[in-house]
């Protein structure tokens, strides 16, 4: 049988003894609650002392925990599967690094992040367009039209094709990144996925300006709707901008 440690989801701005209910992580109807210091708390649950396995159900149980104290509380999310050995250890953490803590809060407060990923709607006519005005692409396929066998012109064709898709998708995403940079705190590109994926950003906002980020976003997707397809997701914790690693 495993000891039993503290897993630990965020840093809330609140020493109230909130009880957040039976919600925590690994499906065991475990108790979400908060254990303070000062004017801080860390949002806590009954773990056993393993490691959780990175899989979409335990994602998603960490972050339900997490969006759930954001609710009603400036949350500074920690990394997935942090555990802590005891209660008294958590303590200790939070009265080391109160000012850390405190700070960061401070910085947070009333701040959201907006997450959003754009697509090509019809990678045919991307890879047609591309096909026409990349020289080095044109030049390659007339090659392999003509050498149907070689494998060399083959693979130097499909490098073309993916160094031309990666400008264009920095070419085509720059204008919508940066209009949404402009209302924003802060903004970050994150790794794109598959050849559709134009754009993979995250944008740190101020509550006060969250209709107007979604006026913006409404806008551009009906401007390039015959382009591109807009999926954005938000407000959400700040994973992308604060996520901390509490334990070595």
């Amino acid at each position: 049988m495993h000891q039993e440690g503290k897993y630990v989801y965020c840093i809330i701005n609140s020493n109230d003894g909130r009880n957040f209910g039976p919600i925590g992580i690994g499906g065991r109807d475990d108790i979400v609650s908060s254990i303070g210091y000062n004017d801080i708390s860390a949002v806590i649950s009954n773990t056993p002392m393993s490691n959780y396995i990175i899989s979409s159900e335990n994602l998603i149980d960490h972050e339900k925990v997490v969006e759930k104290a954001m609710e009603d509380y400036t949350v500074l999310p920690v990394r997935f599967c942090t555990i802590a050995s005891s209660v008294d250890e958590i303590r200790t953490l939070l009265r080391r690094r109160y000012s850390e803590f405190k700070n960061l809060l401070r910085d947070l407060d009333n701040k959201i992040e907006m997450g959003l990923k754009v697509f090509w709607t019809d990678m045919e006519q991307i890879f047609s367009e591309i096909a026409k005005k990349d020289r080095d692409v044109t030049d390659l396929k007339k090659r392999s039209a003509v050498d149907i066998g070689d494998e060399g012109v083959k693979m130097a064709l499909g490098k073309a094709v993916k160094r031309a898709l990666t400008e264009k998708k920095k070419d085509e995403s720059f204008s919508i990144f940066n209009k949404l940079r402009r209302i924003s705190l802060k903004a970050k590109q994150k790794d794109l996925k598959g050849d559709e994926m134009v754009l993979n950003a995250a944008f740190l906002i101020d509550r006060k300006f969250e209709k107007e980020f979604d006026f913006l976003l409404e806008e551009l997707s009906q401007e390039h709707e015959s382009r591109f397809r807009f999926k954005y997701v938000g407000p959400a914790p700040t994973y992308n901008f604060v996520n901390l690693k509490i334990k070595s």
